[in-house]
């Protein structure tokens, strides 16, 4: 563990706190989180996991404009998938999983290249529903963090693995969170 993993630990936390409290300030310090954590990965050889946080970064900035002015220029609303959009995202999850997992594995010395990748499918999924707020992003949030946590820590990032794990623990809390607050009008946006 060191300053790095810290500081980015810290902020994400931050960020991944005010997500499941549906507050627009999830994006800003997901921005600094991410950038921060791309370099811990690096260092670990956690190529798929460095590659998904620039994705977060770049989704960061589309999702707090979305949250912002996604729906006709007002506010998102807090909504369901339906569940046959929700079979696509399960099937596209996989594909990317398995995919990007062979090729990790055939090109690179990536550490678990199919659980890696698995992190980052599901993370891409997950993160692409949550910037639109359908609700169906915190189960996917639950399989990622569910792999993230003994994933990390088999590489010695014992401070993350606990961040993941209270991750979990988030994910349930804001998916019965956004549960309520589905159909109601569109949350303020700070």
């Amino acid at each position: 563990m060191n300053l790095l993993e810290i500081a980015a630990n810290l902020i994400t936390g931050a960020s991944i706190l005010l997500a499941g409290r549906n507050s627009v300030h999830t994006w800003w310090t997901g921005i600094v989180g991410c950038s921060l954590f791309a370099f811990v990965f690096l260092e670990s050889r956690l190529y798929a996991d460095t590659v998904l946080q620039a994705f977060f970064v770049v989704t960061s900035v589309v999702g707090w404009w979305q949250w912002l002015h996604g729906s006709h220029g007002e506010a998102l609303p807090v909504t369901d998938l339906p569940m046959r959009q929700l079979l696509w995202q399960l099937l596209y999850g996989t594909l990317g999983a398995l995919g990007y997992g062979m090729l990790l594995h055939r090109f690179t010395d990536a550490y678990a290249p199919f659980l890696d990748s698995t992190v980052l499918a599901f993370s891409i999924v997950a993160q692409l529903l949550m910037m639109r707020r359908h609700v169906q992003s915190w189960p996917f949030w639950l399989l990622v963090n569910s792999i993230a946590v003994p994933l990390y820590a088999s590489r010695g990032l014992y401070l993350t693995s606990v961040l993941y794990a209270v991750y979990w623990i988030n994910a349930v809390v804001s998916w019965r969170h956004w549960l309520h607050l589905r159909g109601a009008e569109p949350a303020a946006a700070a």
